[in-house]
């Protein structure tokens, strides 16, 4: 088993604290309301703290049916939030798991700069190259601008 790191960051609109909301404490809600293209349903084992299992479901037609995340950490006062991605989606072929290390601090308009650390920890000789790491990214990055028109378009949400 080989580790890829992967070091992200992105800017977003909404504040930091609301963002944080939004994708910890609200994504099983929010997700399928903001993004139901994408996500069809979100399923929580747990109360959304560390060891809590989330199952998102995908929409009919997407690559992938479900992936399963393990909450690893969450730290409100700072808005950092750990997991890793154990069952489903891209997983199985090439990777056993990916975890993520994400950081919200304010930017300098009022929104959010997220920083995310990523470790994608591949099976055997597999290699994961820069190219499938984007590839990931750029799915990911759909849902998170869904939820942040979701969130624009409903500024009474997540506060």
């Amino acid at each position: 088993m080989g580790v890829v790191n992967y070091e992200f960051e992105t800017t977003s609109p909404i504040s930091p604290a609301r963002l944080f909301k939004a994708v910890t404490f609200e994504a099983d809600k929010l997700f399928p309301k903001a993004a139901p293209h994408v996500v069809k349903s979100v399923e929580l084992q747990g109360n959304g703290g560390p060891g809590t299992l989330v199952k998102i479901n995908f929409a009919e037609g997407l690559p992938f049916q479900y992936v399963k995340h393990h909450v690893d950490a969450v730290d409100e006062a700072n808005l950092s939030y750990s997991y890793s991605v154990i069952e489903g989606g891209p997983l199985g072929v090439k990777l056993e798991k990916i975890s993520f290390d994400n950081k919200l601090v304010a930017a300098a308009d009022e929104g959010t700069l997220v920083k995310s650390s990523m470790k994608f920890f591949t099976i055997g000789d597999s290699t994961f190259t820069e190219d499938e790491i984007k590839e990931q990214i750029q799915r990911m990055d759909g849902v998170y601008k869904a939820v942040e028109a979701y969130l624009v378009a409903n500024p009474g949400v997540c506060n």
